[in-house]
């Protein structure tokens, strides 16, 4: 699935409205977050693109998401590993996680509101927010130790 030309000028047009000027290497690395069917890690950006932008340095890369993140066009996802990676979906949604390779795939399923309603009863905190991850093992790996 590719995305719309609609949704990257949008992108394109929120990054103008906050003062963020549009090079080619951000306009590049938004267009490549926004089409990523994967969850890349900023070296997954940088090797990615370094073919077309040469003189791109992996903390352009870092600089570039970090801007998105501010501006709310990506969260960053921590799970497990060292490496963060980003995800161009903000809307609210779960991610599934392969122990084995560490891909993570997309859930969508309905707010869990209560869950925190109950936490903020039971502790007094005043919650913010929350998020959910499942674990397993995925098709691709699941075929490769089935061989």
């Amino acid at each position: 699935m590719t995305v719309s030309e609609a949704q990257l000028q949008e992108a394109v047009g929120r990054l103008k409205n906050s003062g963020v000027r549009i090079t080619p290497q951000r306009h590049a690395v938004l267009e490549y977050l926004l089409n990523a069917e994967i969850h890349p890690t900023a070296d997954d950006i940088y090797k990615a693109l370094e073919g077309k932008f040469p003189n791109m340095s992996v903390a352009t890369v870092y600089n570039n998401l970090r801007v998105f993140r501010e501006i709310g066009l990506v969260r960053e996802l921590t799970y497990g590993d060292s490496s963060s990676r980003f995800d161009c979906n903000t809307s609210d949604h779960y991610h599934v996680i392969c122990d084995s390779c560490g891909k993570i795939v997309d859930f969508h399923y309905p707010r869990l509101d209560e869950v925190e309603s109950l936490a903020q009863k039971v502790t007094g905190f005043d919650v913010s927010h929350h998020r959910m991850e499942l674990y397993g093992t995925c098709e691709n790996c699941k075929k490769a130790t089935q061989h």
